[in-house]
């Protein structure tokens, strides 16, 4: 009976015939080495470790940082002046109209006299009797025949009717009601036929020049602003105002701990409106900071935000950094100083302390001092 070989233990028997012939004709490897020379895998390794790393930098350079406060708010005039009567009584006419400029002391309203010119007479007729009685008892007591305190109670009779005169005047004169000073009539504004009571508002008058900018600004920035810092308003129009800040409040709002300020704007053709929506810039002094790359912030082991720069040596030291304001064209720091060699890339794979291969970033560079061109900007 025929023995039959499995078509398996042909293709292991095949497998194991090759292996024989190749470490009959190949090469051997002793201890890592081949027989060409090769070094092997672990000197290899080290040779590389032994390698500086490569790096990028470049060389901070100061720049003169323009920070602004920007502010949200709105118009406001100057002075909103209520014109009041200083009598009672009805309006009997109204001399302006709403829209129509005012002097200060231009008439505006006339009250109906009623009974104070009869008053008025009353009180002349009353100071003619009291001057004629006077005036013949003085005569008398000159020759003797009057006595001097009869004298003395006509005198003080005398002075109570030219009181009472001068009080009848001035309250026919208040039913005339003049202006106290210049604006544009709004309303409220009383009508003819309106019993206005003493104290009531015959007309509105809204002083519109110079015109307001009333704004918030946090307590982070309010330190910031000051009186006589220029500041540019822009409506909610488009148009842009040049002003100055004329009020910065001392205490902070209670609810939302923001201050108070005001901007003088001149609005001498009246164009300004009160009441409009508008955003504030307010310019502060220049200072100088550095500009980088958010890439080139890194974080230190114990969690500090810094740059890592390389010395005359070509070590890597770690600087920690003050991160004034991050802008789309860049992040303004200050802490380090100018030259400094900051690494632009490979910063994440060397430590302080080590020495690298440095080459300047020429690239980098170039798109770097083209694309940062911003301004800073506190809320």
């Amino acid at each position: 009976m025929a023995f039959k070989i499995r078509g398996s233990y042909l293709v292991a028997i095949g497998i194991t015939a090759g292996l024989i012939g190749w470490m009959a004709t190949g090469s051997i490897e002793l201890g890592g080495n081949d027989a060409e020379g090769t070094p092997p895998i672990a000197e290899r390794e080290a040779e590389r470790s032994s390698e500086l790393f490569k790096v990028n930098y470049l060389p901070l350079q100061p720049e003169e940082r323009v920070e602004q406060v920007k502010v949200r708010g709105r118009t406001q005039a100057d002075a909103i002046i209520p014109i009041r009567a200083e009598t009672a009584g009805i309006l009997e006419e109204r001399l302006v109209n709403k829209g129509d400029e005012v002097k200060a002391g231009d008439l505006v309203c006339r009250i109906e006299s009623g009974a104070r010119e009869a008053e008025l007479a009353k009180a002349k007729a009353a100071l003619a009797q009291a001057e004629a009685d006077y005036e013949s008892n003085a005569k008398l007591a000159e020759q003797g025949f009057a006595a001097q305190n009869r004298l003395n109670q006509l005198k003080a009779a005398l002075d109570a009717s030219k009181a009472g005169l001068a009080q009848s005047e001035w309250e026919l004169a208040r039913t005339e009601v003049h202006a106290k000073a210049a604006g544009i009539v709004q309303d409220p504004i009383a009508e003819p036929g309106d019993m206005l009571t003493m104290g009531g508002t015959c007309v509105t008058l809204i002083n519109s020049d110079p015109m307001l900018f009333i704004g918030q600004v946090s307590e982070r920035s309010i330190s910031k602003v000051v009186p006589g810092r220029k500041a540019e308003v822009t409506l909610v129009s488009g148009e842009t105002i040049e002003g100055e800040v004329r009020y910065v409040s001392p205490s902070a709002d209670a609810q939302t701990r923001t201050f108070r300020v005001e901007i003088v704007l001149p609005n001498g053709d009246g164009a300004i409106r009160d009441g409009l929506t508008a955003n504030a810039v307010i310019k502060l002094e220049p200072t100088v900071a550095f500009r980088v790359l958010p890439s080139w912030i890194t974080l230190a082991d114990s969690g500090e935000i810094g740059l890592k720069t390389i010395d005359e040596n070509d070590t890597v030291h770690f600087e920690p950094v003050n991160i004034l304001e991050q802008t789309k064209q860049g992040i303004w720091i200050s802490g380090p100083e100018a030259g400094h060699k900051v690494i632009t890339f490979g910063q994440e794979y060397v430590r302080a302390g080590e020495k690298v291969s440095p080459f300047p970033d020429e690239s980098f560079k170039a798109a770097f001092e083209g694309a940062i061109t911003g301004q800073g900007d506190a809320q």
